[in-house]
C-alpha cells in the first residue's frame, strides 16, 4: 500500500517540532492508504480488539484517551509484525443517557415524549443522534486512533439489532429469561429500573429515628427498632429478632399492631439479625430493602409496595398517600412523635446511599414486575473459562476478583422501562399468552395483542459487542477471521459488569453455534487498567471538578505527549497520577527525539548495511547491544501488557543513552574520517529502531522523523525490530562505562568548585592507558570540557576516580575560573528554591490526612523529593562554606 499522491511524505524536517502542524494530514493520509482497513481475507495470522464502546451521548475522558493509547498501541505493534489487525470502532446507544438528553430538548421546546407518542419520540432520537451525536469519531482521530472506521457499528443499527433478538430468544427459548416481581433499583425521575453499574454509592449524613412498636408502657410488651428511612414503616410486615436472643424470647410468635394501617404484624426469628447492633430488634419492609426482600421470601411475609413509579407513597389508606416520598418521611416521624412513638431525638447519622449516576437522586429499592437472566449456569461458564485457561486476566492478582463475582451472581434483571433501546421481543395475547419472536419470526397481530412496553437494559446489547459487530448471528468472513478477539482492555472498575456479561453471552452463543471449546471465548485476554488520577492521587471526576480533557492536551502538547504520558502509567491494575507537567515532560521528550533526529540528518547518518563489528568503535558497539538489549526488553514488555515498563525503557535509553551519551561519544568519531562513515550507519541504525520502536505509543512524531531518515512508505507498515541475537561485546560495554563515570565525575567536581559547564579547563590526566581508556581520551576530554596542559601548567585540584581496571587521576588548574560573588549568588539562591522544596514536601508528609489517602507510589514520590532536596541543602551549604574560606 501507498500513500496518496497529493499527500507525499515530507521530503525533510521542519525548522522545529510542532504537533498540531502534521497531525490531522498525517491521520488522513493513514486512513486514505488503507492502513487501518482489515482484510478478513488475508493469509496473515489475525490480530483483533473490539472498542469498548462509549456513550453516543459523551464525549472522550481521561480514561477513554488512556484505553486508547493502549489499543493503539497493541494493533500497531500487531500490525509491524505481520498481523492482520482489526481495531474494530462503534458506539453505545446509551438508552438512559440519550433518552434524557432528547427528553430534555422537548421541555425546553414545551412538549414531551408522551406528548408525541413513542413512534415520534423515537424519531427525534434518531434524528438528534444523526446530527448531534457521535463526536467521539472526531476525538479518536486527534488522538491518532487506528481503527478500522469502515467496520464502525452502533448497538442499535440494523445488524447488532438482529443480533440482540436472536440471543433474547434462544435465551427465551432455553428458560435462561423469566418474568418476575422482584426488588430492583428503581430510579423515580426516569421511572425505570436501573442496572447497578448506574448506581453510585456515597456517604450521606441522614437521621437515625428510633421508633417503638407495640405497648406504650414499659412493662408491657413492645419492641423499639430504628431507621433512616421512617417512611418505609408503612410497609412494614414483621419486626425480626435473632431467635437466641432471650430479651425477646417471649414475643416471637406474636404480633403487633401497625400504627397507622392497623395491621397486625409478627415478630419473627432469623439468624441474620445481629442481636449486638443497636436494639437487637430490626423493622421489615420487604417490598423496599434488598435483605428484606430476602427474609421475607424465607418466612413468606405479605409485600406491599407502598409507593408508585414516582416515588409518591400509595396504597396504604392512610394520610401520608399522595405525599413525596422525602416528605413523607418528614410527615410520618412527626405522627410517630405525636402518638409517643419516637423514643429518642432524632440524631445525624452518616450512611452510604445509593444514587443514579444520571439523575443524581438516591435511588429506591423497589419491588417490580421485571424480566431476568438467570445466571447460574451462564456466571459458571464465565468462571470456568478463566480457571481452565481460556482467557487470561491481566494482573493475575484480580483474578479472585472475578470469581468472587461470577461464582456468587444475581439474576440479572434486564428490562427498563424507556423507549429507546432494544424493546423486548415479547408479545402478549388476549387470553394470556406470551409468545417470544425471532428476528426472522412475524409478530402476532390481531385484537388483543400488544407487545411489552419495555427495553432492554443497555448492557445487554454491550454484551454481544465482541461478535454482534462481526455479523452474528450470520456466520460472516469476519467472525471466521477476528474471533475470538485477541484482547479486550477495559477498566478494573467494570470488571463485573461489562467483561462478566461478555464472557457469558460470548460463551452462550459458541455453545448454541458449535464452537469448539477453545474458540468459544469471546477475548483471549484481558488488560485490566487501572483508575486516572489527579497529580494529588484524587481519582478524576466529574463531581470533584478535577478532570482533564484529553483534546486540551492534544492541543497544547500534541497527541504525542498524551498518549506517551497515558501509556507510560500503564501497568495492568495499577492506578495512574496525572498531571500538565507529565504532559510537558513528554511533550520535551518528542522534542528530544525530534532533535536527536535532526542532527543525526545533519550529520549525514545513513540506513542500511551495518560495517562489520570489528571495524566499529568501542562506543559504537556499545550502542548497537544496548540497542539489541531494549529491543528484547520491549518485545517482553508489550507481551505482558506491561506498558509502562516497556515505555520508561523506550524513554531512558532514548534520553540517557543515544542522545545523553551516544551522540555526544559519538562528535568526536563523525570528526574523524576512518570512523566516521560507520558512525554515521550506526547512528542511522539506532534511530530507525528506536522509531521503530516507538511509534506505536508516539506516531505522529516517529512517523515525521523515520520517513525523512529512512525515505520508507510509513512506519504504520514497517517491520517491527527484532533483535539480532549478536553475542554482545562486554569489554567495549565497560570501557564506555568506565568512560561515563569519569565524565561524570570530572562534571560533578566542576560544577562543585564552581566552574562555569561551558568553560574549558587546563587538565592532565594520568592513567588512561592502565585503565584502558586510552581509544576514548578525546571524548573524555572533550565531554569533560578539558584541554591540554601547556608547559607551565600547575594544578589547583585534582580528583581521583577509581574505574573498573585502574583509578584514573585527573589534575585541574581552576584558577580564575570561578567568579566567587556570582557563584554565591546563584547557590543562594539555589538553596532557597531547594529549601522550599524541602519545607513543602516535609509538610506533605507529616499531613495523616495525604498519606492515609494518597496512593503508594505518589507518597513514595513526595518521599523521593524529600530526599533530594534534603541532600541538595546540604551540598549547598557545604559549598558557600567552602567559597566563604576563599
Amino acid at each position: 500500500m501507498t500513500p496518496p499522491e497529493n499527500t507525499p511524505a515530507p521530503a525533510q524536517l521542519p525548522d522545529k517540532w510542532e504537533p498540531a502542524e502534521v497531525e490531522d494530514a498525517l491521520y488522513q493520509r493513514w486512513v486514505d492508504a488503507g492502513y487501518f482497513t482489515a482484510d478478513a481475507t488475508s493469509d496473515k495470522p489475525p490480530f483483533s480488539i473490539v472498542l469498548p464502546p462509549p456513550n453516543v451521548t459523551g464525549s472522550l475522558h481521561m480514561g477513554h484517551a488512556m484505553e486508547h493509547a493502549v489499543m493503539d498501541a497493541l494493533t500497531r505493534r500487531k500490525r509491524m509484525q505481520g498481523y492482520e489487525v482489526l481495531w474494530l470502532p462503534g458506539m453505545d446507544h446509551a438508552g438512559i443517557a440519550t433518552q434524557t438528553v432528547v427528553e430534555k430538548q422537548l421541555t425546553a421546546q414545551g412538549t414531551s415524549r408522551h406528548e408525541l407518542g413513542r413512534e415520534a419520540f423515537l424519531e427525534k432520537v434518531w434524528e438528534w443522534k444523526h446530527t448531534s451525536g457521535g463526536s467521539i469519531g472526531a476525538q479518536m482521530r486527534r488522538l491518532g486512533d487506528g481503527v478500522d472506521w469502515s467496520r464502525e457499528r452502533f448497538t442499535m443499527d440494523e445488524g447488532l439489532s438482529r443480533a440482540v433478538q436472536t440471543i433474547f430468544k434462544r435465551l427465551f427459548d432455553d428458560g435462561l429469561i423469566y418474568r418476575a416481581e422482584r426488588l430492583v433499583n428503581w430510579s423515580p425521575k426516569l421511572q425505570s429500573a436501573i442496572s447497578d453499574i448506574e448506581v453510585s454509592y456515597s456517604d450521606v449524613e441522614g437521621e437515625l429515628v428510633s421508633l417503638r412498636y407495640g405497648s406504650l408502657r414499659d412493662d408491657e410488651p413492645h419492641v423499639v427498632v430504628a431507621t433512616t428511612r421512617v417512611e418505609t414503616m408503612l410497609g412494614d410486615t414483621a419486626v425480626a429478632v435473632h431467635p437466641d436472643d432471650e430479651r425477646y424470647a417471649a414475643l416471637i410468635g406474636t404480633t403487633l399492631e401497625h400504627p397507622f394501617t392497623g395491621r397486625r404484624i409478627p415478630v419473627i426469628a432469623d439468624s441474620y439479625v445481629d442481636p449486638e447492633f443497636g436494639t437487637g430488634a430490626v423493622k421489615i419492609t420487604p417490598a423496599h430493602d434488598p435483605n428484606d426482600f430476602e427474609m421475607g421470601k424465607r418466612h413468606d411475609l405479605p409485600m406491599p409496595s407502598i409507593m408508585d413509579e414516582s416515588g409518591r407513597i400509595t396504597g396504604t389508606g392512610t394520610q401520608f398517600d399522595g405525599m413525596d416520598r422525602f416528605e413523607a418521611r418528614v410527615a410520618v416521624r412527626e405522627a410517630l412523635a405525636e402518638q409517643g412513638r419516637v423514643v429518642a431525638e432524632k440524631r445525624p447519622y452518616v450512611h452510604s446511599v445509593g444514587h443514579s449516576e444520571r439523575t443524581g437522586e438516591p435511588i429506591e429499592p423497589r419491588l417490580s414486575l421485571q424480566w431476568f437472566v438467570a445466571v447460574d449456569k451462564l456466571a459458571k461458564s464465565a468462571g470456568d473459562a478463566v480457571r481452565d485457561g481460556r482467557t487470561t486476566i491481566h494482573p493475575e492478582s484480580l483474578e479472585p476478583r472475578w470469581f468472587a463475582w461470577v461464582d456468587h451472581m444475581h439474576d440479572w434483571c434486564i428490562s427498563r422501562q424507556l423507549w429507546w433501546g432494544h424493546r423486548i421481543p415479547i408479545f402478549y395475547g388476549p387470553n394470556g399468552e406470551v409468545v417470544c419472536v425471532g428476528p426472522d419470526e412475524d409478530a402476532p397481530t390481531g385484537e388483543g395483542w400488544t407487545q411489552d412496553p419495555d427495553v432492554l437494559d443497555t448492557w445487554f446489547s454491550s454484551g454481544l459487542w465482541p461478535f454482534s459487530t462481526m455479523g452474528w448471528p450470520e456466520q460472516t468472513d469476519e467472525l471466521a477471521k477476528f474471533y475470538p478477539t485477541s484482547v479486550l482492555v477495559t477498566g478494573y472498575d467494570i470488571l463485573f459488569f461489562w467483561v462478566a456479561r461478555m464472557m457469558m453471552f460470548g460463551l452462550y452463543a459458541a455453545e448454541g453455534d458449535g464452537r469448539a471449546a477453545a474458540d468459544s471465548v469471546p477475548f483471549h485476554d484481558v488488560f485490566l487498567h487501572g483508575l486516572l488520577r489527579d497529580a494529588e492521587g484524587k481519582k478524576m471526576s466529574k463531581s470533584r471538578g478535577n478532570g482533564i480533557d484529553p483534546l486540551d492536551w492534544v492541543d497544547r502538547y500534541g497527541a504525542d505527549a498524551l498518549r506517551f504520558t497515558l501509556t507510560r502509567g500503564a501497568n495492568p491494575g495499577a492506578d495512574l497520577s496525572v498531571g500538565d507537567e507529565h504532559a510537558e515532560a513528554s511533550r520535551r521528550f518528542a522534542t528530544k527525539l525530534f532533535n536527536a533526529t535532526k542532527l543525526a540528518l545533519m550529520n549525514q547518518a545513513t540506513v542500511g548495511a551495518l560495517p562489520a563489528r570489528e571495524a566499529l568503535t568501542d562506543p559504537d558497539r556499545w550502542i548497537l547491544d544496548r540497542l539489541d538489549a531494549v529491543v528484547t526488553e520491549v518485545d517482553g514488555y508489550f507481551d505482558r501488557f506491561e506498558f509502562g515498563r516497556a515505555c520508561e525503557t523506550l524513554f531512558h535509553f532514548a534520553w540517557d543513552e543515544v542522545c545523553d551519551w551516544y551522540l555526544e561519544l559519538a562528535k568526536a568519531q563523525l570528526a574523524d574520517e576512518a570512523t566516521a562513515a560507520g558512525t554515521r550507519a550506526v547512528l542511522g541504525h539506532v534511530l530507525d529502531v528506536l522509531l521503530r520502536l516507538l511509534h506505536p505509543v508516539m506516531p505522529f512524531v516517529t512517523e515525521t522523523l523515520w520517513t525523512v531518515l529512512t525515505g520508507g512508505e510509513s512506519l504504520v507498515v514497517a517491520a517491527w525490530p527484532t533483535a539480532t541475537g549478536v553475542v554482545p561485546d562486554d569489554a567495549a560495554a565497560q570501557r564506555v562505562a568506565d568512560a561515563q563515570k569519569l565524565i561524570t565525575e570530572v562534571r560533578r567536581f566542576r560544577a562543585d568548585q564552581g566552574v562555569a559547564p561551558s568553560r574549558r579547563v587546563a587538565a592532565r590526566i594520568s592513567g588512561l592507558d592502565t585503565a584502558d581508556l586510552t581509544g576514548l581520551s578525546g571524548q573524555v576530554t572533550s565531554l569533560a570540557r578539558l584541554t591540554e596542559p601547556e608547559a607551565d601548567f600547575a594544578a589547583t585540584a585534582s580528583i581521583e576516580v577509581r574505574l573498573h581496571a585502574a583509578t584514573v587521576v585527573v589534575e585541574l588548574d581552576t584558577s580564575g575560573t570561578v567568579d566567587v560573588a556570582a557563584e554565591r549568588r546563584r547557590l543562594e539562591k539555589d538553596l532557597a528554591v531547594n529549601e522550599k522544596e524541602l519545607a513543602g514536601t516535609t509538610a506533605k508528609l507529616a499531613n495523616e490526612s495525604f498519606t492515609s489517602k494518597a496512593p503508594p507510589q505518589v507518597v513514595e514520590k513526595i518521599k523521593a523529593r524529600q530526599a533530594t532536596a534534603q541532600a541538595e541543602v546540604e551540598r549547598i551549604n557545604a559549598r558557600l562554606s567552602a567559597l566563604a574560606a576563599q
